[in-house]
């Protein structure tokens, strides 16, 4: 089979499927990538590492009549087309409790009407949803009325492809299950769907020249008003905040310079054998996934290309059921949006705290932002309530990684976890209420910590 089958057979299932012409664009230029053997791959020796960056810290706070201006014209889009499904969820990961009767979109939707109300601006959110979050999602945000703002829609689609099977690279076919044919093509999607959703042109129409997009269970991703002045003053087309490495920061992305651009290089572009990419010494920067966006830009940038900005290609490989590993192998073609980066002229890195970056991503990470080591402050801030680093949770999977036996197991709340620095639970363990964890923690099961228990000693 030549490559002109595949792609042909594959664009014109998304076609039949109802796929906008912006889409189809994008698909195509993903599916050309694919028979690029070596698209997309950045070994370290090709690269340089990136010097200083701005500094969040360093940017000044505009004068009032200036941050109303610039969050007047800011829309704060959400990536909301998460399931949760690596927690055991089956509905959207954002209506997850964060702390007592309070979810990520109840804690988004206070963060954006503080700001508001500080500011004085209109500062409209938006959801990037998928068919499956979209329902519950805005029944949630019906009961913060304040946030409708006229002309501005609350949200829009995420696109969807074909799965294509891993041997041949033709539509996978599943008549079990005919939704399990298709996939997100990833964040990337987010430039090509607020196209084809029309949500682009509404955004301009309303006088709104600039976005600010982050995931929804990054409660520590706002809006903040300095960044927001600064890339307006720099004429800044798009920004990528990032993060000083840590030996942690494994998985992500980093920065770097790649013929006189700037880069984001994930891990499915380094090539077999490429042992560069955990040097957090050399690659100092790592994506938060908090991106900026000049929609102005973004419009001219697709003008002349519908599949703009141009992004490296990731191949993710799964089987067409994700519950069954025995059913066909397939692979989905995505795009990082943060990589739009390296290919959009005059784009920029700014670097801002870890507070800006605690994405919770597992029962690990949920039980740190349900215990005391944060704050819900009023206005939707989570703010840490320790000194130093924070704790480091670490759960056995087999007992705490999906939710219902997490929440089997901590049935009064979390642990006291601000004074503790790590906190491992090996095996099946139960906690009380008012269990108070201090310093280095181990805890072996089978057991039941009872109420009240002090585990561990003083901290260093």
């Amino acid at each position: 089979m030549n490559a002109t089958d595949y792609v042909a057979a594959v664009l014109a299932k998304a076609d039949a499927g109802g796929a906008h012409a912006a889409e189809l664009a994008a698909l195509r230029k993903r599916l050309e990538q694919l028979g690029e053997r070596e698209a997309g791959r950045l070994p370290g020796e090709a690269l340089e590492p990136l010097a200083d960056l701005p500094c969040l810290d360093e940017l000044p706070e505009p004068p009032p009549g200036q941050a109303r201006d610039v969050l007047d014209r800011l829309v704060v889009v959400k990536l909301n087309g998460g399931l949760g499904t690596s927690m055991g969820l089956s509905g959207p990961k954002s209506l997850l409790e964060v702390k007592p009767g309070t979810s990520f979109l109840d804690i988004i939707a206070t963060q954006v009407l503080a700001l508001r109300k500080r500011h004085g601006a209109r500062l409209p959110l938006v959801l990037m949803d998928s068919a499956t979050t979209r329902g519950p999602s805005l029944d949630a945000l019906r009961r913060y009325d304040a946030l409708r703002v006229p002309g501005v829609p609350p949200d829009f689609l995420q696109g969807r492809e074909p799965k294509i099977r891993a041997g041949d690279w033709l539509p996978v076919r599943w008549p079990a299950d005919p939704e399990l044919e298709w996939c997100p093509p990833g964040h990337g999607d987010i430039y090509t769907a607020l196209a084809a959703s029309g949500t682009l042109d509404a955004l301009l129409g309303a006088g709104l020249h600039y976005a600010f997009v982050s995931n929804s269970d990054n409660l520590g991703a706002l809006a903040d008003v300095r960044i927001a002045a600064w890339f307006a003053h720099e004429q800044v087309p798009f920004a990528l905040e990032a993060v000083r490495g840590t030996p942690a920061d494994r998985k992500g992305g980093h920065l770097a310079r790649y013929q006189g651009r700037v880069v984001l290089r994930e891990t499915a572009q380094v090539p077999d054998g490429d042992a560069s990419f955990t040097d957090v010494e050399r690659w100092r920067w790592y994506n938060t996934n908090n991106i900026w966006v000049d929609l102005r830009a973004l419009k001219e940038l697709q003008a002349g290309d519908p599949a703009a900005p141009a992004m490296p290609l990731i191949v993710n490989r799964k089987t067409v059921d994700p519950s069954d590993p025995a059913s066909t192998p397939v692979i989905q073609l995505e795009w990082a949006m943060g990589a739009a980066i390296g290919s959009i002229p005059g784009a920029r890195a700014v670097h801002v705290p870890r507070s800006r970056f605690a994405p919770v991503k597992t029962t690990d990470d949920l039980l740190v932002v349900r215990s005391d080591a944060y704050q819900l402050t009023g206005d939707g801030q989570l703010r840490p309530s320790f000194d130093g680093p924070g704790p480091v949770v670490t759960l056995d999977k087999d007992f705490y990684k999906l939710l219902p036996g997490f929440e089997q197991r901590f049935p009064a709340g979390a642990p006291s976890l601000r004074r503790c620095r790590r906190f491992q639970v090996d095996g099946d363990v139960s906690f009380g209420a008012g269990v108070v964890a201090v310093g280095e923690v181990r805890v072996a099961g089978p057991r039941h910590v009872p109420d009240g228990e002090v585990l561990g000693g003083p901290v260093p």
